[in-house]
């Protein structure tokens, strides 16, 4: 089975072509680094609305079928930033785990870290995770919480993600 992974950046700037979708070339790319198993991607550049998010994670997850979504921005205190709310919308079961690690590990780089409201939830069979929207961070993130996903995919019944572990090593049980 192919893995498919949706890649969304939120960000009103990024959407309308006023700079070039930085966090979401980062998040392939470090995807591309970790993963041997084949995978697909849907990739969507959307403006930093509710609704729009909700649709998109949506739509990825039950008609695109991802086994994971990984999103970028949208997760500081600012108005226009509502990626939790929209992730928390969608999704059955929160994994709040996510979120206290990367702002643990985004502490030990800028005080700011506190600001930010990075999540993950469940939506049927697919894992959501929001990341920051700074291609630095997205690594130093994505670095802290990895090892995770494969086994949280699973348990969810997705495809199998084998990993190059010189670059990331997932954790999963032994068998018993």
């Amino acid at each position: 089975m192919i893995a498919r992974i949706g890649i969304i950046n939120i960000s009103d700037r990024a959407s309308k072509g006023i700079y070039e979708d930085l966090p979401g070339k980062a998040i392939v790319d470090t995807l591309n680094e970790y993963l041997t198993s084949t995978w697909e991607k849907e990739y969507a550049v959307i403006p930093d609305e509710q609704e729009l998010i909700e649709q998109t994670m949506i739509d990825m997850a039950d008609n695109k079928g991802c086994c994971l979504i990984v999103s970028s921005g949208g997760t500081g205190p600012a108005l226009r930033d509502v990626t939790p709310e929209a992730t928390e919308a969608v999704c059955s079961k929160m994994m709040p785990g996510f979120g206290e690690l990367m702002r643990s590990v985004s502490l030990q780089y800028v005080p700011t870290a506190i600001l930010s409201r990075q999540t993950a939830g469940i939506r049927n069979n697919t894992l959501i995770v929001n990341l920051p929207g700074k291609p630095k961070a997205i690594r130093q993130c994505l670095d802290a919480v990895f090892p995770a996903i494969p086994y949280c995919i699973d348990l969810l019944e997705g495809p199998f993600l084998e990993c190059n572990e010189d670059i990331i090593k997932p954790f999963r049980p032994a068998i018993r």
